[in-house]
């Protein structure tokens, strides 16, 4: 019996072990937050000191003033940068509750469902933000990641029909993307404002086959602009009007916002000019890079999805 007992407490402890090492496993795999349309997991990278101690800071001046509409944003707005969309979504949803009429609110979470391929939300979102700043004046919007010169170079106003543009783009609705561009370009005349509008002007024109209008469309590129962040746009719109030609922009690499923009734009370039294989194989070599949450990245997987059929991972 004494024989029997040792035996069965063995076999309990090596069950345990076993158990153990299965939750040791299971712990140091990386935790999914996201799977794309295309199904690729993606994990969150560690945020920045700075980030965190900008989103702490964020945290504290929202619970010292929860009605503070300002800091509900800000919260917001720290939270995104994290990568915590759906945290930052619910938090502009409470935002909304307290201030229905507030236009950035809806903005600012338009912006977060478009992170998130939520396309049909983003675009209740600011169409109603839209409606919203109807009549008001057009306001800058404060950077949460300043540029280089620390000069904000965009506008509420701008910044609603910008993602709302995109947001159609997104889902192949070329009509009404060009109509939010077209308010887009006209909320404002800083050359950063006309180099991005004018992109997505140019690039859906081409979409829909008209190359007259297209062209038109780049009458304010000049070869020389007062551009601050938005240079990729820039010198997209310079290829577009054949101010450089398409080779000075192919090595451009991937994995953040503006080098994604370009590598983006140059495959968009192949495709609308007939080389399908040549923007199949820029597209998808774009959505293998890191910056999952870029523009250029989101276009590039709606494209593949919408014109190339791809399977899922």
């Amino acid at each position: 019996m004494k024989k029997i007992g040792v035996v069965l407490m063995a076999l309990v402890v090596l069950s345990n072990c076993r158990k153990a090492k299965k939750e040791e496993v299971a712990s140091s795999k990386p935790q999914i937050d996201f799977l794309s349309p295309l199904g690729k997991e993606i994990t969150l990278p560690e945020p920045s000191k700075k980030s965190l101690d900008q989103y702490t800071m964020a945290k504290e001046d929202y619970e010292k003033n929860p009605d503070d509409v300002d800091k509900i944003i800000w919260y917001g707005r720290r939270t995104a940068y994290l990568g915590k969309y759906e945290d930052a979504i619910a938090l502009y949803a409470q935002g909304i509750k307290g201030f229905p009429e507030d236009a950035r609110l809806y903005r600012h979470r338009g912006h977060r469902y478009i992170s998130l391929r939520k396309f049909d939300e983003a675009i209740a979102d600011l169409e109603r933000a839209g409606q919203l700043i109807e009549g008001t004046e057009n306001e800058i919007e404060p950077d949460g990641m300043p540029n280089a010169m620390n000069i904000p170079v965009s506008t509420l106003h701008g910044n609603i029909w910008y993602h709302l543009g995109l947001a159609y783009y997104l889902k192949h609705d070329y009509e009404k993307a060009f109509e939010a561009y077209t308010k887009c370009r006209a909320s404002g005349k800083l050359p950063d404002n006309i180099v991005s509008s004018t992109h997505w002007l140019y690039m859906i024109q081409r979409r829909l086959g008209d190359s007259v209008l297209a062209s038109k469309m780049l009458d304010p590129i000049e070869a020389e602009m007062d551009v601050i962040e938005n240079q990729s746009y820039h010198e997209l719109c310079k290829l577009y009007k054949g101010l450089i030609p398409v080779d000075s922009l192919l090595q451009t690499k991937t994995g953040t916002p503006s080098n994604d923009a370009v590598k983006y734009g140059v495959a968009n370039w192949y495709f609308y000019n007939g080389n399908r294989e040549k923007a199949k194989q820029m597209m998808s070599s774009l959505v293998e890079s890191k910056s999952w949450s870029s523009f250029g990245y989101i276009a590039a997987e709606s494209d593949l999805i919408e014109y190339f059929n791809p399977s899922p991972n």
